[in-house]
């Protein structure tokens, strides 16, 4: 088993049901269990979009699919919440994002692990803090290092 970290976000049609519905389809994943998950936070959306606000997490599973396995379960519970993708960085009822694997590093078309916008997200950064607050990445960065260079942004734990 591998633990993964999985950020979670939403802003359309309920979003604390979208987390929970999230966090209860990644417990039923195939060869996967569902192991914490943080606190939910309020964020505003990304590059001052015009929309409301997000509701965020991270997750940590551990799990015995492959990266792609798993990225192709996470956008298949995405769909079935009712995610359409039309703009980037556009509203939406459920976003899950594979932030870790493990302690792999991943560049693939599909896929880069770990997550290529974490170090600048606050809402990714603080959850997983929350989880995991020793985390090393594995290009040896530490987790509390990124928290503390991360940009300033605004988050209310709900």
């Amino acid at each position: 088993m591998i633990r993964a970290y999985i950020a979670l976000g939403s802003n359309l049609e309920a979003p604390a049901q979208q987390l929970q519905q999230a966090l209860s389809a990644l417990d039923d994943l195939a060869d996967t269990r569902l192991v914490a998950c943080s606190s939910f936070y309020r964020s505003p959306p990304m590059a001052g979009m015009d929309q409301p606000d997000y509701l965020n997490a991270v997750a940590a599973i551990d799990t015995s699919l492959a990266p792609l396995a798993l990225l192709d379960a996470l956008q298949g519970i995405e769909q079935q919440q009712g995610r359409e993708r039309h703009t980037r960085w556009g509203a939406r009822t459920l976003d899950l994002d594979m932030v870790l694997y493990g302690d792999q590093a991943i560049e693939h078309e599909r896929l880069t692990v770990p997550h290529y916008g974490m170090a600048e997200r606050a809402f990714v950064l603080i959850p997983l803090f929350e989880l995991a607050p020793q985390l090393t990445l594995p290009d040896g960065r530490q987790l509390a290092t990124l928290l503390a260079q991360c940009p300033p942004q605004t988050l209310f734990i709900r």
